[in-house]
């Protein structure tokens, strides 16, 4: 992966999550969060582990970067570019489809 690529992941990136890294971990800390999302032998839901991760690349440098944080990246740009396109319609504010948009470091309400 180039320089280019690299630097069209971290743009994408960063206009997706729109929730900081304290946001972020105070919302992993809710019921709701932990609720929303597929849960694999009622373990944690991938996107609460994702928004673990989030957490983590949001406060790495640029530079101390991996190729595992930017393959992630590039999974929460589809997940959340897809996830979009499922809007429900009326009042988003408490339903499992923001819920999880949020797991995943995306509040659509912002």
């Amino acid at each position: 992966m180039d320089d280019e690529e690299r630097e069209t992941i971290r743009d994408r990136f960063r206009e997706l999550v729109n929730m900081t890294p304290a946001e972020l971990e105070k919302w992993l800390e809710t019921d709701e969060s932990r609720s929303a999302g597929q849960h694999a032998d009622g373990g944690e839901s991938t996107g609460h582990a994702s928004g673990r991760r989030i957490v983590g690349i949001l406060r790495t440098k640029k530079g101390d970067l991996s190729d595992d944080d930017y393959a992630h990246m590039r999974k929460v740009d589809g997940y959340i570019g897809r996830h979009l396109a499922q809007r429900p319609s009326g009042d988003v504010t408490d339903t499992r489809w923001r819920h999880s948009l949020m797991n995943w470091g995306h509040d659509p309400l912002k």
